[in-house]
């Protein structure tokens, strides 16, 4: 049984968020949705708010970025009845793939899809816990794009608007819609 978004305030959410200083390096604050997630009350309430959002846009699969956006994208999915796509770190996944590499606050990496995880036309929702700057959903944006994938939206749980990484989405030309904007992500 869905929640209806209404039942409860997003900002219960965000409070949840458990905020640990300089991991994974020096100078950031990582923002840890596990305890979210391990209620079932707040986890089914994260999902359900996605549901109501996306139950009527004529959704063909959802795409989850590693790692997080997996739980999150994969719940989502399933309620909507579409199926799931995994855009994995690199050289996790066992078939023939598309690589896109991005930089992040801390570094950079590459992620990866299967080459036949998305048909041409497919509308989509990308999905992840959490926007910074923006390289890990544009790389996610980037790699759906080459298959063909219409992406309808972007969607994160939190969105910290002292970073770039909404505005980048945005300039892309994909709409980015966030539960939660926050301006604390240091």
């Amino acid at each position: 049984m869905l929640i209806h978004p209404e039942a409860m305030g997003v900002a219960n959410l965000a409070e949840k968020v458990r905020k640990i200083p300089h991991w994974p390096k020096e100078g950031i604050l990582f923002h840890d949705i596990t305890p979210v997630l391990q209620s079932p009350q707040y986890f089914r309430l994260l999902v359900d708010l996605l549901v109501y959002r996306y139950m009527n846009r004529k959704i063909d699969v959802v795409a989850g970025l590693d790692a997080r956006g997996f739980i999150i994208g994969a719940a989502l999915a399933y309620q909507l009845n579409v199926g799931f796509v995994p855009i994995r770190k690199k050289g996790k996944l066992p078939f023939d793939t598309l690589s896109q590499s991005y930089a992040l606050e801390y570094g950079e990496a590459t992620v990866e899809i299967h080459t036949d995880a998305v048909h041409e036309g497919a509308k989509v929702v990308l999905v992840d816990d959490l926007v910074a700057t923006g390289g890990t959903m544009l790389a996610g944006v980037e790699l759906l794009r080459k298959l063909g994938g219409e992406i309808v939206e972007a969607c994160a749980f939190l969105e910290f608007t002292d970073l770039p990484g909404g505005q980048r989405i945005r300039e892309a030309g994909v709409p980015l819609f966030s539960l939660y904007q926050n301006a604390g992500s240091v």
